[in-house]
């Protein structure tokens, strides 16, 4: 092969190189973008793939919705006092395993006026999983929580917020409303109680679902920050409502 023809074919190798380089470069982009994408999309606090979602109401009126997620457990008297003496509703978004354990608390809970929505039985998260995986986290949970008494409309709050494909499908599905925050004082760092009752007070605004997670020997600083946060919140104007009460403006 002459030297002029050999330096053709190592143009053209080295062009088809640089081709599959740039094709491969493009690639990675494209799946690093779509993740980026899913990943947003998945824990998104204001959409959902389908159906409907809340995480704040428009409203000129200053309440505010407390909710707590996870449990309930052992902690449930404590919490209860605090809301009985401070005469305010909530709404628990409770785990169907931890009701089936001690169904008299999720009771307690209903019985002092607060309201329960669905958490899920087993609290995993809920993403690529499949239809008859959502049905089974989602009804056995409902039944319940209707057992405990529950009577209103359940709302559904997903694990750690993470939602995508087959959830928002089926819940689209059978009419169900997810229901998100767009306050949640836990997420800053480690937060001692006072900073966590700062932050809610300076984050709430009318219309406001304040996320907060008060069961376990991990939830003792909001255990100790729920009064301060609820005299801080009334000092300021507000009052509070259950997801209920707060939906049906």
């Amino acid at each position: 092969m002459s030297e002029q023809g050999g330096a053709g074919v190592g143009r053209k190798r080295w062009s088809r190189s640089r081709k599959w380089s740039s094709i491969t470069l493009v690639v990675a982009v494209l799946l690093a973008s779509s993740a980026v994408g899913l990943y947003r999309l998945m824990n998104a606090r204001t959409f959902q793939l389908a159906g409907e979602l809340v995480h704040r109401v428009e409203t000129d009126e200053k309440v505010v919705a407390l909710t707590f997620d996870d449990g309930p457990d052992e902690h449930a008297e404590e919490i209860l006092d605090v809301l009985a003496e401070e005469k305010v509703k909530a709404t628990f978004f409770v785990v169907g395993a931890q009701i089936q354990s001690d169904p008299g608390r999720a009771a307690a809970l209903v019985k002092a006026g607060h309201q329960l929505g669905n958490h899920t039985y087993s609290h995993r998260r809920m993403v690529f999983v499949s239809s008859g995986t959502v049905a089974a986290e989602v009804e056995p949970t409902d039944a319940l929580i209707r057992q405990a008494g529950e009577r209103s409309e359940i709302p559904f709050r997903p694990p750690t917020g993470k939602k995508l494909l087959s959830l928002p499908l089926y819940l689209a599905e059978h009419g169900r409303r997810t229901v998100m925050w767009d306050v949640e004082p836990e997420s800053a760092g480690d937060p001692t109680a006072a900073q966590l009752v700062a932050t809610v007070r300076e984050q709430v605004r009318p219309g406001s679902i304040v996320l907060l997670h008060p069961w376990y020997d991990s939830g003792q600083r909001t255990r100790g920050a729920l009064r301060g946060v609820i005299t801080g919140l009334r000092a300021d104007g507000y009052r509070f409502v259950t997801i209920a009460e707060l939906l049906a403006r």
